[in-house]
């Protein structure tokens, strides 16, 4: 496939260089194109059958009654937004930033003592180090955003405001203010930022767990730049796990029309209230394609009360790594179906591992809340309050337990780097039923990759190539069930049945990957 034409996803704040084309589509009347093969169908008729047809008669007029009946039968069913737009649009702004200059390349840089200095000043030459930073305007942005708070706090999306030097709201009514940035949290994609004002008019927040797929929903903010543009339509799917994302935020998915300078704006539902915040849209262009996402009302409710309060958010955490469960991971472990968030790590001393969480359990249900996405559990424990209990339902070896975790703070961490390993003999053990070259992996090497596991992957084929396991994996248990050696790993992949899931470690990650045997 064409990199070029490669789906992403896409923040929608607006840059300020933008040129737009308008294009004007024809329409096509699918009455009269009816209307039309109806009347040729009836006189081929007539005509096979000998008669003249005659002149068409003429076509008496419809009836005021049935006009304004056909009018009203076509538009039933369809939502009337503008008395919405009339009550909650002066509540949404455009959100317009300059952002920080960027820092030069580097380089050696001329000191105001130089004899050199007062030469390149004179003559506005860029120095020694410098390059053209004195000629590039600061880069501008555009968002949107909503107020929900009359005395000037306003919600929006971190991409709008980061790196911004000024930020600058502007009303309905084209008053403008200098707006502080009172926080961001990168997590949610959340952000609040004050304006120095009283007596605004303000949203009223929604609660986004009655919403449904199908039902229709508005969007209010500046795409390109184009004020206060209202676009509707239904909400496609709740609780999406966004490529490339974080899990924190389980989004709403719909398909209203948004576009850079959407980022920040609300998504109302038909009673007037805010159940999201659009943030970005998937698209292989780069402009709407009928995929857009918003953050749920209650996520940025939270992250917005504690960036108020505190300038911070607080999150918990228990300490485990986790992914999806697919219908394979789901046979491999004895459910009836694809459901829950399966823990493929534990943080070694962290509050699973005192709880008797292990690699292979799959954690069914938070708090009573059943888990049917493993990001909606990354959601539930992030908000709660470090030192609270949670409550977890787990299935193990064919059966459920009730587990309770003390929960932790989620501190932020710097992004470790994968491991670089160095070039391994090739091993002995020659490909079984997996597809895997296996061999052990020494005392030192172990220590190296400050792994557990017993074997490294050295040749992949069959099974284990077509789910994408790598040379130089190290494998760490089958099912659920730990292998430390060649022999371990074919006796339990003989006890496994045809679909495995394979725990591997790669890197400093612990994943497991499904492998459906032939």
């Amino acid at each position: 496939m064409n990199p070029k034409f490669e789906p992403s996803l896409t923040p929608l704040r607006r840059g300020a260089a933008l040129c737009v084309i308008a294009i004007a589509l024809g329409a096509c009347s699918r009455d009269l194109s009816a209307q039309s093969t109806h009347a040729a169908a009836a006189g081929a008729s007539a005509l096979a059958a000998g008669a003249d047809p005659g002149p068409a008669p003429a076509a008496a007029p419809p009836s005021p009654a049935l006009q304004a009946g056909t009018a009203e039968l076509a538009l039933r069913g369809l939502p009337d937004f503008s008395a919405l737009v009339d009550r909650y649009g002066p509540a949404v702004v455009n959100v317009e930033v300059v952002e920080k200059g960027q820092a030069g390349a580097g380089g050696l840089q001329l000191s105001p003592n130089d004899p050199f200095y007062d030469f390149f000043r004179r003559f506005g030459i860029p120095a020694p180090g410098e390059g053209q930073r004195g000629n590039v305007p600061p880069a501008r942005g555009a968002g949107s955003g909503f107020i929900i708070n009359s005395d000037g706090y306003i919600l929006t999306n971190t991409h709008v405001v980061a790196n911004a030097d000024e930020v600058t709201v502007r009303l309905t009514d084209r008053r403008e203010f200098p707006a502080k940035v009172i926080g961001a949290d990168e997590r949610t994609d959340v952000a609040v930022i004050k304006i120095n004002a009283t007596n605004l008019p303000i949203v009223k927040l929604g609660d986004p767990a009655r919403i449904k797929p199908g039902q229709w929903v508005l969007a209010i903010g500046s795409p390109f730049g184009f004020e206060n543009s209202a676009t509707a339509g239904i909400i496609s799917a709740t609780s999406r796990s966004v490529p490339g994302e974080n899990n924190y935020v389980p989004f709403i998915q719909t398909d209203v029309a948004v576009n850079p300078g959407n980022s920040g704006g609300p998504l109302f539902n038909m009673a007037g209230e805010v159940i999201g915040i659009n943030s970005q849209i998937f698209s292989r262009t780069g402009g709407f394609m009928g995929v857009s996402f918003a953050i749920p009302i209650d996520v940025a409710r939270n992250v917005g009360e504690q960036l108020i309060k505190t300038g911070r958010v607080v999150r918990g955490r228990i300490g485990v790594t986790i992914q999806d469960v697919n219908a394979q991971l789901a046979e491999s472990f004895g459910l009836a179906r694809p459901h829950g968030a399966l823990v493929s790590s534990v943080e070694k001393d962290g509050p699973a591992a005192r709880a008797g969480i292990v690699p292979g359990d799959v954690i069914l249900s938070v708090g009573g809340h059943a888990i049917e996405r493993y990001g909606e559990l990354s959601g539930a424990i992030a908000a709660m309050r470090p030192g609270a209990d949670a409550s977890l339902t787990v299935w193990r070896e064919g059966k459920e337990h009730n587990v309770g975790v003390k929960v932790a703070e989620l501190k932020e961490q710097q992004q470790l780097s994968a491991r670089s390993g160095k070039p391994v003999p090739r091993g002995t053990e020659k490909p079984g039923a997996l597809g895997l070259t296996v061999r052990p992996l020494s005392p030192e090497e172990k220590e190296q990759a400050k792994t557990q596991g017993s074997l490294v992957v050295e040749e992949v084929v069959g099974p284990a190539q077509a789910a994408e396991v790598e040379p130089g994996d190290i494998i760490l248990g089958i099912n659920g069930k730990r292998v430390h050696t060649a022999k371990e790993l074919q006796d339990a992949t003989q006890a496994a049945g045809k679909n495995v899931a394979l725990l591997i470690q790669r890197g400093d990650a612990q994943i497991f990957v499904p492998l459906r045997l032939p």
